[in-house]
């Protein structure tokens, strides 16, 4: 009979918190849903598909073709990288406030929230292998879009400077991303005012030293800084974090990854969107009927404030950079800003209004809300279709007046090229909302020479709104007249509402009649 050991005074015989958080990982980590070797493996290999059709090519014709933003000397630079610097900073903060580097499986957050060890001791890990990975990816993702796009590494006054900005900006991107999850809401908007209120100081003192490669060192050594103290103070906040809240969040991603890989990506997007919140009596007249179709649309728009703003800035920001592009047409810049702007529009025309989804619902349940067509577009389009043309022309009359442009050299073209682009990213947003399940014909094998393709075709369904609105821009790029571009997109248009209209199973036949039920 063998008798227990019996710990010496005065020492603790508890393993260390460390040791602890590894032990539980080793136990119940698969217990969650963790991702298979060959669940990895077809990740990678479709990554890999990706890069070699697509991602190859466009390297190639980059290094190839001459330089798509000259950079003429580095005080030049400071404010293009202030600008981007702020932008990535603010995306960062935003999408940490969705999905954060904290965010881990439900199951095994659970267990960790059930022991007595500190929120630092199994999150402190996680939060900074997370963030070494996210910045790598940003630092090698800058890198790249540096040396293909600008003449900053070309020289070599310039690139030592500019990899110090990449570092830096990669350091304070991946912070801001743990930013924008643990700290309040206040504290993102002190640090997205402060990020943007730096940039513009620095783009304003950046004519100081033309001709210099020190005006991009000050940079650098700005953001690095940043990015060490809001890491210090961040990782000092992981004690504090709202593990409720945390749990709620992990759940949310777990489910919507879960359809994001069974099923369709709408699905899984439908689960971040925000909750109309007021307003609730504010559709009904006080006689007790509807308000008009405009109405109703601002009235649902004002009901979810910050997905409104957002939808307003990417209209406002998309006929600006739309407006540009059309006006320079075969110019250096034009088709990047042409793609731009339209897919800016393409966003915004979705987030501007919520009725794309009613519009859904009614076609594709007849038997609920009756076979009649009536007025059910002009209820549920007239304000995003009202919207969106607005939006577009502010953004577009504001780059109009701006001082360089070549907007008013030719102002019909342009209008005309604007109008398509508008045509086009509806036609588009109309094909994507009308989206349901996923077919079950996508997931047969298509056996090729670098082997079965049928992943590519699921991702090129999940995002088809966004691949018909890159071809369809590519495409107005290459007409060679303007009332033929406008021409070509309205048959482009004309062929997502029919797509669309199959998708919910009604014929077009049922825009020109309606079928009011038997004895009417």
């Amino acid at each position: 009979m063998t008798t227990p050991r019996v710990a010496a005074p005065g020492r603790d015989p508890a393993p260390d918190p460390a040791a602890r958080v590894r032990a539980v990982r080793r136990r119940y980590a698969r217990r969650g849903g963790r991702a298979t070797v060959r669940g990895r493996a077809y990740t990678l290999y479709l990554v890999s598909l990706f890069a070699l059709i697509y991602l190859v090519p466009l390297a190639h014709a980059a290094s190839t073709a001459p330089t798509l933003v000259a950079v003429g000397s580095p005080s030049a630079a400071v404010p293009l990288l202030s600008a981007v610097a702020a932008s990535l900073c603010w995306t960062a903060q935003l999408t940490g406030r969705y999905w954060g580097p904290l965010v881990t499986q439900p199951f095994l957050l659970h267990v960790f929230r059930s022991t007595d060890l500190p929120p630092t001791a199994y999150l402190g890990a996680t939060a900074r292998r997370r963030l070494a990975w996210a910045g790598t990816a940003t630092l090698l993702t800058l890198a790249a879009t540096a040396s293909l796009t600008t003449d900053l590494l070309d020289r070599s006054a310039t690139a030592a400077p500019t990899l110090a900005v990449a570092v830096g900006l990669a350091a304070l991107v991946a912070v801001a991303w743990l930013w924008g999850q643990i700290r309040a809401t206040a504290d993102n908007l002190v640090l997205a005012a402060a990020v943007g209120g730096a940039a513009a100081v620095l783009a304003a003192t950046s004519r100081t030293a033309p001709g210099q490669a020190g005006g991009l060192w000050p940079v650098a050594a700005v953001l690095s800084t940043t990015g060490a103290l809001l890491g210090r103070v961040a990782f000092r906040s992981l004690r504090t974090i709202d593990l409720p809240g945390l749990a709620r969040d992990a759940a949310r991603f777990s489910q919507a990854q879960a359809y994001a890989w069974t099923g369709t990506l709408h699905h899984a997007l439908d689960l971040y969107r925000p909750e109309p919140r007021g307003l609730t009596t504010a559709l009904i007249r006080p006689d007790g009927r509807l308000r008009g179709h405009l109405a109703q649309g601002v009235v649902r728009a004002l009901r979810t404030p910050g997905r409104t703003s957002a939808a307003t800035a990417l209209l406002l920001c998309g006929g600006a950079a739309l407006t540009l592009g059309a006006a320079e047409r075969h110019g250096g810049h034009a088709l990047a800003l042409w793609t731009a702007g339209t897919v800016g529009v393409y966003l915004g025309s979705g987030w501007i209004s919520e009725t794309w989804r009613g519009l859904r619902d009614e076609l594709t349940l007849a038997p609920l809300f009756g076979r009649r067509w009536g007025g059910m577009p002009a209820r549920t389009l007239t304000w995003p279709v009202l919207a969106v043309t607005l939006g577009v022309a502010v953004g577009g009359g504001l780059a109009s007046v701006a001082p360089g442009t070549d907007v008013r050299d030719d102002p019909g073209a342009t209008a005309l090229l604007v109008a398509g682009s508008v045509v086009l990213a509806l036609g588009a947003r109309f094909l994507r909302e009308m989206k349901l399940h996923l077919p079950l014909a996508l997931l047969l094998p298509i056996v090729t020479p670098l082997g079965d393709l049928s992943g590519l075709r699921v991702v090129v369904w999940q995002f088809d709104g966004l691949v018909t609105v890159v071809i369809g821009v590519a495409v107005l790029h290459a007409v060679p007249s303007a009332p033929l571009a406008l021409a070509s997109a309205v048959v482009s248009a004309t062929c997502c509402l029919l797509a669309g209209l199959h998708r919910t199973g009604r014929s077009y036949r049922h825009l020109l009649y309606q079928d009011r039920g038997p004895g009417r």
